[in-house]
């Protein structure tokens, strides 16, 4: 947490059975709202990319919009959203993924960053990986120089981290 605003993980609530019965959601919804814990969460999650030198954030849909286009500001990067399909203009590439609750599917421009761009993905929860792992194959097939990826939460309990590649810095802001 940040000198600045220390309490803004506290802005983040609870939602139990959403969006289904048995799922625990963690909804930044109040965070956003407020500026001074918005401003120290972004702060939070760009301090360890700040020498990175990241050339483009990732961001997956919809909540990763938020966080990754505000944090792409925080580090000087520009900004690629990873969308939900028919979303985008033009030829894309897409990827399944399986979630805690069933399955979906992302998709990028083909040709949003060119081969060796510095990228860092980004998402708002770290649950049971799929999302963060299909973001990475996205990012891979772009042939982008993928630095790590940022999430603002991480539900240590569902084993995401363990979908995500030993060695490639994952780091999460708070773990629950």
């Amino acid at each position: 947490m940040t000198d600045t605003y220390p309490d803004w993980a506290g802005a983040i609530r609870d939602v139990a059975d959403f969006p289904r019965p048995g799922i625990l959601f963690k909804d930044i919804t109040p965070l956003l709202a407020d500026a001074p814990g918005f401003r120290a969460a972004i702060a939070a999650m760009a301090a360890p990319w700040r020498a990175a030198n990241v050339q483009a954030v990732l961001g997956v849909e919809a909540r990763g919009f938020i966080l990754g286009a505000a944090l792409a500001l925080e580090l000087g990067a520009g900004f690629v959203p990873l969308r939900k399909p028919g979303k985008l203009p033009g030829a894309t590439l897409v990827q399944a993924y399986a979630l805690e609750y069933g399955s979906d599917r992302i998709e990028v421009c083909a040709g949003a960053v060119a081969p060796g761009t510095r990228v860092l993905l980004v998402d708002d929860v770290l649950a049971t990986g799929g999302t963060l792992a299909a973001a990475l194959l996205l990012a891979q097939r772009l042939e982008a120089e993928v630095l790590g990826a940022a999430v603002l939460v991480e539900l240590d309990g569902l084993g995401g981290r363990g979908r995500w590649p030993d060695g490639l810095p994952l780091r999460a802001t708070l773990v629950y």
